[in-house]
């Protein structure tokens, strides 16, 4: 049987007493300096909480609010070179035109600093959360509060959120990559598949579109599978214009050409519509009552409509006034000749006699 030293006994208590009052796992600096000054266990759990464990709680509060901000510096950073970069790539052969260019510039500025916004907004708001929430965590740790529960809780209500919430998690996420991409905007014209019209609300939840009738369209983003924007950048009117198979050709392209550049030349068109001179492409195709000669006209976004109403009401006057034909669907007929009386009704059967019947027939069955 050892022996114990009346020393050895006494560190094992004061090593107890000292456990007692500042815990097992960890013993703190401030409890345990208080422990031996006082030797009173009060004292020292009492200076633990009150002095060293605010001290390190206010530490991590501290901690995370810099975090945080440095954070959302990176994220403002971030979200201003994705908005602005592409827009000066896409933007710098139109500021190379001229003065002309700068409406179109501003506006895609304004634009450009719209997503920003709404970008930056959602990534600072993910990063603000993510920090204050293992900040959160690490306090409660300091309060000697078990996290296993609220973790395993945390993880289970985080499973069913997400099994449930499927749809809303597509919807976020394709609305934010849709504003990084930058593929439509508010004001913008754009074919979704099931409605197309202009855009007026766009949100990472859902894009709000309304289309010629005037119908409001809400389509959640991540049931948007494709997207055609009609006025990003620029666009395009084309015009296939019909005339007759016995017409100059080269006669009806001529006229064509110069209805486009009398356009071209008009003050309130040329230089705010259109973009470069229309051209003539050509024949078009060959179709069963007609033949298509194809224009283009490159326009400012948008405008393509406006433009083609316009050209389509000067091409028809000027196609009359040159005595060119725009056809319309023709079919040729053909009569059979059923000799002296071709409408005639077949005879009666009740009039023709027994005998030319009964020769008929046998005619009929020896064949």
């Amino acid at each position: 049987m050892a022996l114990i030293s009346p020393a050895q006994d006494t560190s094992t208590s004061d090593a107890e007493a000292l456990a007692d009052a500042c815990g097992v796992t960890e013993v703190t600096y401030t409890c345990e300096k208080v422990f031996e000054w006082t030797e009173n266990e009060f004292l020292a759990a009492a200076a633990d909480w009150l002095l060293d464990r605010p001290i390190r709680i206010i530490f991590i509060v501290v901690l995370a609010w810099i975090v945080s901000k440095v954070l959302q510096r990176v994220v403002s950073r971030f979200v201003k070179t994705i908005a602005t970069s592409p827009t000066d790539e896409r933007f710098k052969a139109l500021r190379e035109r001229g003065p002309g260019r700068l409406l179109i510039e501003e506006t895609e500025r304004v634009r450009a600093e719209a997503r920003a916004e709404t970008i930056g907004l959602v990534l600072r708001s993910i990063v603000v959360a993510a920090v204050w929430t293992v900040a959160s965590f690490m306090v409660l740790g300091q309060l000697e509060i078990d996290l296993a529960p609220l973790i395993a809780g945390a993880g289970i209500g985080g499973i069913a959120l997400g099994f449930g919430a499927q749809s809303i998690v597509k919807d976020f996420l394709s609305g934010l990559f849709m504003l990084i991409e930058d593929q439509y905007g508010v004001g913008d014209i754009i074919d979704i598949g099931d409605a197309t019209g202009t855009v007026e609300k766009v949100s990472l939840r859902s894009t709000t579109i309304r289309d010629v009738f005037g119908t409001v369209w809400h389509i959640p983003n991540g049931e948007i599978l494709r997207v055609g924007n009609y006025s990003q950048l620029w666009s395009r009117a084309l015009i296939d214009v019909e005339v007759s198979y016995d017409t100059d050709l080269e006669l009806a392209q001529g006229v064509i050409q110069r209805v486009a550049d009398d356009l071209w030349d008009d003050p309130e068109w040329g230089g705010d519509e259109l973009m470069e001179r229309p051209e003539v492409w050509g024949i078009q195709a060959l179709a069963a009552s007609s033949i298509a000669i194809r224009l283009v006209v490159k326009t400012e976004p948008s405008q393509q409509w406006a433009v083609e109403r316009e050209l389509r009401f000067r091409l028809k006057n000027a196609l009359d006034e040159a005595g060119i034909e725009i056809p319309f669907p023709q079919q040729t007929v053909w009569f059979r000749d059923q000799g002296d009386h071709p409408m005639a009704p077949p005879p009666d059967p009740a009039t023709v006699p027994v005998a030319e019947i009964a020769e008929a027939h046998d005619d009929e069955a020896s064949v």
